[in-house]
């Protein structure tokens, strides 16, 4: 993967139809929404869980289908079809790693500045005990996460960009904690301290690459972070 990504497709002014929803793209085959914080992607288990990015999505388009999912903490782009068959196609450029995603985070600690990318090669599995939390074992899944400093002379605090290149649960989360610098804010795998320092997980999904299942055009979308 180069980096910078190419510039493609700037995203529209932002547009929010019903109240609480934020398109960033719309078209007869797919969706581009940005969540934010706070909100699950699909509905939870009890009634005060109802709500949320897909059934608000509903109420605006009776065809709209979830495709992939963000934590209910961590906000930004989330792509949805509008049929069956768009859904199954990216769904498989998801799993065939052809959907280029990039976050940017706030973590814990001072890392060094750099224009490389660095990587975490680290399998990750189910904490079964703990769920829904994941874990570092040797014998879970292969997961690996790159990631660069973009601002460091925060307050004990670096700016990072991530890149996943594998899509394990809270893998970001959970590679961060690993080497030290937990997101702050993150209520799961942050210390007293790290998680004490934002009233949120600071976790945003920044970008979205990929060509349109349809008409094979390249697709880019970008989000910029609140935090």
């Amino acid at each position: 993967m180069t980096d910078p990504l190419p510039h493609l497709i700037s995203a529209p002014p932002h547009l929010t139809v019903p109240p609480g929803l934020i398109v960033i793209h719309e078209d007869a085959h797919l969706l581009v929404l940005d969540k934010p914080a706070g909100l699950l992607c699909v509905p939870g288990r009890g009634e005060e869980k109802q709500d949320c990015l897909s059934a608000r999505a509903l109420a605006r388009w009776p065809d709209a289908l979830v495709v992939h999912r963000l934590d209910m903490a961590t906000s930004g782009l989330v792509l949805m079809a509008r049929s069956p068959v768009v859904q199954r196609a990216l769904g498989e450029a998801f799993a065939k790693q052809e959907v280029s995603k990039r976050y940017e985070a706030v973590v814990d600690g001072t890392m060094p500045e750099s224009p490389d990318w660095s990587t975490i090669d680290a399998p990750i599995a189910a904490d079964w005990p703990r769920r829904p939390m994941q874990k570092i074992d040797p014998a879970g899944k292969p997961s690996i996460t790159r990631w660069r400093a973009l601002e460091s002379n925060l307050q004990d605090a670096t700016r990072l960009l991530l890149e996943p290149q594998t899509g394990r649960t809270h893998q970001l989360r959970v590679h961060l904690a690993f080497i030290g610098h937990p997101i702050l804010g993150d209520a799961l795998y942050a210390g007293d301290s790290a998680r004490n320092r934002s009233e949120r997980l600071l976790l945003h999904a920044a970008v979205l690459q990929f060509k349109h299942p349809v008409t094979g055009a390249a697709m880019r979308f970008e989000s910029a972070a609140s935090f």
